[in-house]
């Protein structure tokens, strides 16, 4: 019987798109960048989404995909910008500064709330996470927050989940994470042999198996019914 939940925060609970969007297009008006268009944003989240891939498959530090996704980005759109370092840093701020929940996110959880165990799970920045979290009222909602960048350990490494698992009062078998990375959070409930829903509204097709697929948040009251 499941009695936790994990949540993955970007991307599940919260629309990391529009935070992603806003703090980029902050840190082009603080440093004097011109504008970045619907074109370019598209562009950049390739390249996010390539650089975050890399550092789930262990091939590359944290700290390289926070630079060095700026700096393909910035040699992709022809800007000669080097202060790359302090460009992340802005952005880490700026990506907490609002925080966007998918459709039924906050309803979910509220709903949930006293009734299940619930957690965020999440290999976003601390600076930028907690902020999101403290702006989305999650962090009042939920039971615990698990940071890799404090644990040490990223998704989907087991001992990220390890070290879950040792700071609350359920066992593997009792509990779920929910979230929309197939890379991230599906294989790391695939590693720590828990059970895993992929949160897919897009209704793309998975790679790799997942034991239940979520087109909409509120259906996961349902299935824990």
């Amino acid at each position: 019987m499941i009695k936790a939940i994990l949540w993955d925060i970007d991307g599940t609970l919260l629309n990391f798109l529009k935070s992603e969007e806003y703090g980029i297009r902050a840190c082009f008006q603080k440093f004097g960048l011109g504008e970045c268009t619907d074109a370019m944003m598209e562009r950049y989240s390739r390249i996010n989404r390539k650089w975050w891939e890399k550092l789930e498959r262990g091939e590359i530090t944290k700290q390289e995909v926070l630079e060095g996704r700026f700096r393909e980005f910035f040699a992709l759109e022809g800007i000669g910008f080097q202060q790359i370092r302090e460009f992340n840093d802005a952005y880490q701020f700026h990506l907490g500064d609002k925080a966007f929940f998918h459709a039924g996110g906050e309803e979910t959880v509220k709903a949930l709330h006293g009734r299940f165990l619930q957690y965020a799970v999440t290999n976003g920045t601390a600076l930028a996470q907690e902020r999101k979290l403290q702006k989305s009222g999650l962090d009042q909602l939920l039971d615990g927050i698990f940071i890799s960048e404090k644990l040490g350990f990223e998704k989907p490494d087991i001992r990220f989940f390890e070290a879950v698992f040792a700071a609350i009062p359920a066992k593997p078998e009792e509990c779920v994470i929910i979230g929309d990375s197939l890379t991230s959070d599906m294989q790391g409930g695939i590693n720590a042999g828990i059970a895993h829903w992929w949160y897919n509204p897009a209704g793309a097709e998975p790679d790799r198996p997942v034991d239940r697929i979520i087109a909409h948040l509120s259906e996961v009251t349902t299935w824990l019914k």
